[in-house]
């Protein structure tokens, strides 16, 4: 029998930001109370053992999975982390659940925090148009609920963001997603700055480097980078060699 102890405001934090990316809540059968699990490649296992250590609160000794890869789009095999069936996270589920799915609400967005956010960004968020601007991967949810996302970023954040659909093909068939957009890099920067202090690794830096032609705009926007992160110019510029050499093979 589980007896009750309360989620730490951190452990609650990165749960309730990595429910919108790439984290689950499932109450499974035969078991009265919730577990907390994520997946990332191996690609991401700096990203994801610091996950791993921020939820010591709810993780067994074997709480760490390594799987194979089942055909996806990455050739790199998959870790998978699954926490305790816990009260306190029975309680997130019910906050984040209706009819045993995920539903975005006011009342769960208004619990979230700037490192929720961060989570939710290193997670799914991407930049785009050359590192100027920025979506989130919202397809797992309908318009109604992204619209409630952007809504939420305006009124709490004074983010403005636009929601507008992208077609993919899916089985054999074209398929409509909705997005979340950061289509102006004023209003990108603004997010990046208010999620640039939680920044939980050397390799997430390239979610946060803006890339610019103009010197000028490059090395302010390194300079902001330096003063909000808790990392070196060395590791921030390391990240961006790396992606200027990555941006470069498509043009």
């Amino acid at each position: 029998m589980n007896h009750y102890v309360p989620l730490s405001d951190r452990a609650k934090e990165i749960i309730l930001g990595s429910l919108l990316g790439d984290g689950s809540l499932k109450i499974h059968d035969k078991y009265k109370n919730a577990r907390f699990s994520f997946r990332h490649s191996e690609a991401q296992k700096d990203y994801f053992f610091w996950k791993v250590k921020n939820l010591k609160e709810i993780s067994s000794k074997n709480c760490v999975f390594w799987q194979e890869n089942n055909g996806g789009f990455s050739s790199n095999k998959k870790i998978r982390y699954q926490s305790l069936a816990l009260p306190s996270l029975t309680e997130i589920y019910q906050l984040t659940h209706k009819k045993k799915k995920l539903r975005i609400s006011r009342r769960w967005l208004n619990k979230m925090t700037a490192l929720s956010l961060a989570i939710w960004w290193f997670d799914d968020g991407s930049l785009i148009a050359n590192g100027r601007k920025g979506v989130f991967c919202t397809d797992g949810f309908d318009e109604k609920s992204v619209k409630t996302l952007a809504q939420y970023f305006l009124v709490v954040w004074k983010i403005k963001t636009k929601v507008a659909p992208i077609t993919r093909k899916r089985r054999g068939e074209q398929k409509k997603y909705w997005r979340l957009w950061l289509y102006s890099t004023e209003e990108l920067k603004k997010f990046l700055r208010l999620i640039l202090p939680q920044t939980p690794t050397a390799s997430a830096l390239s979610k946060v480097a803006l890339l610019y032609n103009d010197q000028q705009l490059q090395q302010r926007w390194i300079s902001e980078i330096v003063q909000l992160s808790r990392f070196s110019l060395s590791a921030i510029m390391a990240e961006y060699e790396k992606k200027r050499a990555k941006w470069s093979r498509y043009r």
